[in-house]
Formats: structure tokens, sequence, C-alpha cells
């Protein structure tokens, strides 16, 4: 099954000069996304994952099926002010200033073995402030999982020797 089929590109969204990949098309589609899902877990068997993180919001969709798969726990990175308990946070640059992400400071345990997913890797930036939060907490991050890599923006680089798999690469 051709993924790219299922991802539509919206121009000028969320501004004008932006080319929006919208995933919604994948989603309403139960094999398409179950296809995701399996090329999604590809790389992942005998890596003893125990932790999914989940990066908001479009990084939840696939990444509590990963979790379930996997039989591991999912951990929600959210903005500021969205989760209920004490938590850490790191920032990262944004094209014009900068936002924060934000994790339950007892989400990741020391030792823990964690998969990051999240839709896209563009510039690289809010992935790299969750490798930081998992890092911080103790965590092992075994692999970074992406829906698409928007290869031209060279989010890899900010990302160090970290193991990478993205579904698409535009």
């Amino acid at each position: 099954m051709n993924l790219e089929n299922y991802i539509r590109d919206i121009q000028d969204f969320p501004k004008p000069g932006i080319g929006f990949k919208d995933i919604t098309p994948l989603l309403s589609n139960p094999e398409a996304t179950s296809a995701c899902l399996e090329l999604l877990a590809s790389t992942l068997a005998d890596k003893n994952i125990n932790k999914v993180i989940g990066v908001e919001s479009r990084g939840f969709f696939f990444g509590i099926l990963l979790a379930q798969k996997l039989n591991a726990g999912f951990v929600p990175v959210r903005k500021p002010k969205k989760l209920p308990f004490e938590t850490i946070s790191a920032s990262y640059e944004l094209e014009y200033g900068t936002d924060t992400l934000e994790m339950h400071i007892d989400a990741i345990q020391k030792g823990d073995k964690v998969l990051i997913h999240d839709d896209v890797l563009a510039t690289g930036g809010t992935a790299k402030a969750v490798c930081e939060l998992v890092e911080q907490l103790g965590g092992e991050i075994v692999q970074m999982n992406f829906l698409m890599e928007l290869s031209f923006l060279n989010g890899r680089e900010k990302l160090g020797n970290k193991e990478i798999f993205a579904a698409l690469t535009y």
C-alpha cells in the first residue's frame, strides 16, 4: 500500500507559504492506518521498549497504538499547562520565537527504554526538546519514529546519532 496516497497537501496552512501534510485521510482509512502502524513497528522487534512517548498532538495517534502493540506504557508530551501533575519542561526554537513542551516528572524512570514518536520530523527542534526531557529523567532513547520526515529541513542534524525511522520521506 502506498501511504503517500493518503497524505493530503494543503497549501498556505497554517499560514501563507507553508505546505501542510494532512494525515486525516490516512487516519480515516482503517487499512491505511493498519499498514502505517505495521510499518512504524517494523523496526522495533527485540528492542525491549517499555515506554512510548507521543508528542502533542498528532504524535498521540500512532504513539498510543505503538505502545499497545509493544505492550509498553504510553507517555504524552504536551504544551505547557495541559498536564495535571508536576512536570519538567524543555524549550525549543521556532521560526519566530520559542515554544515549550512538558512531561510528568514520574513518566520516565531511570533505565526505561524509550521510543519517541511524532507525526513529522521537520527542523528537529521539537524532537530535540523531547530527547532532553527523556534524558533528564534517566531514560534511554532506543529509537525515534516519525510518520513523515521533511528531509529538506535537515532535522536529523539536531538529533545527533539517535536511531531514526520515518515511514515516509519528503
